[in-house]
């Protein structure tokens, strides 16, 4: 009969955990749902101001418009300077806080051309639904004040990428004060301004500013969900290296009809050293390459938790066949790769000529795991040209040179940033884990590390902390190419992640 009695007791309890777990979920998505929809219009705001990095007047709107926002919701700032653009430190610290967590908002965008946009300008932030044609059809944003559809899209540069996260997170701020929901650690916030040009000034700024940065853990409110839209957490990402090659031909430009046969045409010759890099399946050929990569079953069964569909993916990509580096699209983003990114010579199309061009150029990136050595796989790569008889220079050639070498080719690499990965079951993973389920009622998505690079290895490296980054962003949208664009059920499920991290105790 005791037994019976303490049986029921304990189901008891556990049901009305499971209910008060309930009306958490529903609370959170409540205030969510609510401070996402104020939030609009300040989105709008936002993403209104240019913010190509190549342009400083540009980021300096930007600048002020963060140190405005996170000021009106007390935060201090203070602008950490740096050769170019500051980056920008706010802080707000709690009381009796033992943690300190350091959040990473990436402001800037890639550079656009408004002739590729199907709308007034990628500046103009856009409401956009989906007609019966399967089109998107601007709606006017007054269609905002109502019931929003959750498949409804806002498009803008940088709508996705990454200002759609900081305008998410102010949200949450916003839901949390009114409903006083207040996290037990302080709270730092790193901006970076010029994240897509490789944040050139983030490693030297960690170091000097190391005592003002200093936190307990990082997490990195940037990137898209996996392709099935559900919460994802992602632990660790690629870095990345890149080469710039350029093959020389005749000085100028001569006649094919003259010169063809005669003067080697750099163009074929580039083709030839990329050719040689990888085999037919997609492989690089240059030997030590893939030196330290091991897949063991242990690594596999992570890899195997990911729920990725690979015919799903090659129809969202539009491919018939992948590369043939990993079994699947998870072990082929633990191995570094070699990737043409642009290519270039002579002219095309219109404006097309018959000539034998004087150089051809090649854009080269590496992505790195945390497993290789950057320097060393450039060294490879250099060495395998050096190899197939060219000299390699930093600069124009010489006349001298011209005459004297067959085949001359200059050469400029840069290390932008290293890998880095956190253990699933480290401290900031499974306070995340908690946050998450908590938001939505199950376990998210966890990705041992994304395919793409993003610059926080200076932070891991030289302050010593786990990072974990926190997608939200629909995978579809189009960042860093025209049309770019934000779910706005992601935007408002965005929202729901943040205000969870901001309640969940550390």
């Amino acid at each position: 009969m005791k037994n019976r009695i303490t049986q029921t007791f304990l189901l008891l309890f556990l049901l009305s955990s499971l209910a008060a777990q309930k009306q958490t979920e529903a609370q959170l998505q409540k205030i969510a749902d609510e401070y996402a929809h104020l939030s609009l219009k300040n989105f709008q705001d936002l993403l209104s101001i240019p913010n190509d990095a190549h342009f400083p007047k540009d980021l300096e709107r930007n600048i002020q418009w963060c140190e405005k926002q996170f000021g009106d919701r007390g935060f201090s700032t203070e602008r950490l300077a740096t050769p170019t653009v500051p980056l920008l430190l706010a802080e707000r610290k709690v009381k009796g806080a033992k943690k300190t967590v350091l959040i990473y908002l990436q402001i800037d965008g890639q550079p656009v051309d408004p002739t590729k946009w199907f709308q007034e300008s990628p500046w103009t932030p856009t409401l956009k639904a989906k007609n019966e044609k399967g089109e998107w059809t601007a709606l006017p944003w007054s269609k905002l004040d109502g019931k929003v559809d959750p498949d409804w899209r806002i498009f803008a540069r940088s709508a996705s990428d990454a200002k759609g996260p900081v305008a998410m997170f102010l949200a949450a701020l916003d839901g949390a004060k009114a409903n006083k929901i207040a996290p037990n650690y302080n709270i730092k916030l790193i901006m970076d301004f010029e994240e897509e040009l490789g944040s050139p000034q983030l490693p030297p700024a960690v170091e000097k500013y190391r005592e003002k940065l200093a936190a307990d853990m990082l997490i990195i409110y940037d990137g898209p969900r996996h392709i099935s839209n559900e919460p994802t957490l992602t632990f660790g990402a690629r870095g990345i290296a890149t080469i710039t090659l350029t093959v020389h031909g005749p000085r100028v430009a001569q006649h094919s009809g003259h010169y063809g046969n005669y003067a080697p045409n750099p163009a074929v010759r580039l083709a030839q050293i990329i050719a040689s890099m990888k085999d037919e399946n997609g492989r690089v050929t240059i030997p030590g390459f893939y030196d330290g990569i091991e897949i063991d079953a242990k690594t596999r069964a992570i890899l195997a938790q990911v729920p990725d569909d690979e015919a799903e993916i090659m129809a969202a990509i539009g491919i018939a066949e992948t590369d043939k580096v990993g079994a699947n699209y998870q072990e082929a983003i633990q191995y570094p790769s070699l990737n043409v990114r642009g290519m270039s010579s002579a002219w095309i199309g219109a404006k097309v000529r018959t000539i034998v061009p004087p150089t051809a150029t090649a854009e080269i990136d590496i992505r790195l795991v945390p497993e290789v050595d950057a320097a060393r796989l450039i060294g490879l790569v250099k060495k395998h040209i050096i190899a197939k008889g060219y000299l390699l220079l930093d600069r124009e050639p010489t006349e001298e040179e011209r005459l004297t070498y067959p085949r001359l080719a200059f050469f400029r690499s840069k290390i932008s940033y290293q890998a880095f990965r956190t253990p699933f079951d480290s401290e900031v993973g499974l306070w995340l884990d908690r946050a998450l389920v908590s938001a939505f009622g199950k376990t998210p998505i966890k990705i041992r590390n994304s395919g793409g690079s993003i610059p926080i290895a200076p932070f891991v490296t030289t302050l010593g902390i786990p990072a974990v980054t926190v997608p939200t962003v629909n995978r579809d949208n189009n960042q860093h190419s025209p049309n770019e664009n934000i779910r706005l059920g992601n935007y408002f499920e965005g929202v729901r992640t943040f205000l969870a991290i901001l309640s969940e105790s550390l």
